[in-house]
């Protein structure tokens, strides 16, 4: 298994020994958009380099969560756990796709 820790590390560690921004975060979250509607246009183009443009957004997530000292693994971890004991209903959508609703309740509002 990949360790999101040394990750989140290494991708700080080439974007300071390339003089690339560790500090402006807004600026970072517009990359990481950037990046992921790069993928979004490949992959409705069929053009090849989908995983590619994931990886360029996960190398923007990684770094910000390095910047805030977030432990994105544990954060994953934790919300993987969370979403596995939560329940949804299936409903349509007007266009007829199947659409699921999260079911809330007070364990989890």
């Amino acid at each position: 298994m990949v360790d999101l820790k040394e990750l989140q590390k290494e991708v700080m560690r080439n974007k300071m020994e390339k003089g690339f921004n560790t500090t402006d975060i807004a600026l970072e979250f517009c990359r990481a958009h950037e990046e992921l509607s790069e993928a979004f246009s490949k992959h409705n183009k069929n053009q090849p380099g989908v995983a590619e443009e994931f990886a360029d957004v996960m190398i923007f997530i990684l770094g910000m969560c390095e910047t805030m000292n977030f432990d994105l693994e544990k954060e994953l971890v934790a919300k993987i756990e969370k979403n596995k004991k939560r329940k949804y209903k299936k409903e349509k959508s007007p266009d007829g796709k199947d659409v699921f609703i999260r079911i809330k309740t007070d364990e989890d509002p």
